[in-house]
């Protein structure tokens, strides 16, 4: 946001995007606060007839200013404030008005929102070019440690990562512990929030059935069918099926991805969920080969994840959230790994790519499909991801995508509940340094 500031805030509005209930308005007022001399916050979820009257006038923009000015009792500064359009989706005039308002140059904009291409959101506004994106993502690893006061913590396990050295054991412990609880609590505001307040999960869960209510709303409203939503509440189920893709014919009967195209859009644009697609080709430029019809689908939240995935009850005993800290629940929890992965890799600015393939074990074997859990793309070659919920003494995928495309690969890397450890070019990395891939 800073860069924005400083290199273009005069040419571009900056538009935060990112899912409900992930902090938008929060750090946008704050770095309006810490940034400018004065602010003026215009939330449309909540705007009067006669603030929403105002953008009638955007072609006499002094008339505007004056008027925005005094319904909100501020006086503005040329050059050193701020008017930020909160939930802008709500309201596409003002949207719209920003080419105007850019041009006119005498404040800078900020923009937060959700779903922002829905097509009843869009269709009858010219979409400004004068705007700069960035995405905007629960609190990953680092960030759930800061708000603890425990940012030395992630300094060392940022450390041991340059250096590959294992924590040890003891460390290691307490490390994946820290991780657990991250995984159960999750990186959103509210959900963490709770945790600070009250250490208490019941409360936490609470807080995030609340969050996983308001979602399943607003996705009825984007499909009056309910398919949105049905598809939303089932990704747990299917990622525990350990499926090779998303079955969309086991959730909508006789469905197929391309019949729900534009669901599927919504719902990647909501910002609740990420894709990982089907690389065909597992090389550089992995989306020049991806398969869209083929992918998988994670909550962009693992907080979230764990809540959905134990939606049955009433309220999430406190009993499963001691038992999966303790990593004692007598589940096969490979599939939660999977998705705080998903979610650590596309928080660190990687698309997120898999990658599935045929080949014998050995001359007398029959045809075997393995798969990659994901794909990064390192200068002209690739990583190969495998992610398990226990140690590391399998690794089979690995082992023959390393067989079938060795001139291709830069690094190997297994991520797990262990310590560190290093098996000639294979990389067995415990699972928080995700993000540091």
């Amino acid at each position: 946001m800073l860069a924005w500031k400083q290199r273009q805030g005069t040419k571009t509005a900056l538009l935060i995007e990112g899912a409900r209930r992930i902090g938008k308005s929060t750090i946008a007022e704050t770095f309006a606060k810490n940034e400018y001399q004065d602010y003026i916050l215009i939330d449309f979820a909540q705007a009067d007839a006669e603030t929403l009257e105002l953008f009638n006038h955007v072609s006499r923009l002094d008339y505007f200013f004056v008027r925005l000015q005094s319904y909100f009792g501020k006086t503005l500064k040329p050059g050193k404030s701020v008017i930020i359009f909160d939930e802008i989706q709500l309201y596409p005039k003002a949207r719209q008005a920003i080419k105007y308002l850019v041009k006119d140059g005498r404040y800078d904009y900020i923009e937060t929102g959700s779903l922002l291409s829905i097509k009843k959101n869009v269709k009858d506004i010219l979409i400004p070019s004068e705007e700069h994106r960035i995405n905007m993502y629960p609190l990953d690893f680092e960030e759930f440690l800061w708000t603890q006061d425990k940012a030395q913590t992630y300094d060392f396990i940022r450390q041991m990562y340059d250096t590959l050295t294992p924590a040890g054991e003891s460390m290691h412990r307490l490390l994946m512990r820290e991780f657990r609880l991250y995984m159960l609590v999750g990186g959103m505001p509210q959900a963490v929030a709770a945790y600070l307040k009250h250490h208490d999960f019941t409360s936490v869960d609470e807080a995030k059935r609340g969050i996983i209510a308001l979602y399943n709303e607003d996705l009825r409203k984007m499909d009056e069918k309910g398919r949105a939503s049905t598809i939303f509440n089932s990704i747990p189920a299917e990622l525990s099926r350990g499926k090779l893709r998303y079955q969309v014919g086991s959730v909508i009967p006789n469905s197929r991805p391309s019949r729900l195209d534009e669901i599927f859009t919504d719902l990647r644009e909501s910002k609740t969920v990420n894709f990982a697609f089907h690389a065909n080709d597992p090389s550089v430029g992995l989306a020049l080969h991806t398969h869209y019809d083929h992918f998988k689908m994670y909550l962009a939240d693992t907080g979230l994840f764990i809540t959905l995935a134990f939606m049955d009850k009433s309220y999430t005993d406190n009993e499963i959230y001691r038992k999966l800290l303790s990593d004692k629940l007598p589940a096969d929890l490979g599939y939660i790994f999977e998705n705080v992965v998903a979610q650590m890799l596309q928080s660190a600015g990687n698309a997120l790519y898999y990658h599935t393939f045929k080949e014998k074990a050995s001359e007398t074997a029959e045809p075997r499909t393995y798969e990659i859990d994901f794909l990064v793309g390192y200068k002209d070659k690739i990583c190969p991801i495998e992610v398990k919920s226990s140690g590391y003494k399998t690794h089979k995928s690995l082992d023959m995508f390393q067989q079938k495309y060795a001139s291709r690969i830069h690094r190997r890397f297994l991520l797990s509940t262990k310590d560190l450890r290093k098996e000639k070019d294979l990389i067995c990395l415990p699972v928080y340094m995700a993000s540091l891939l």
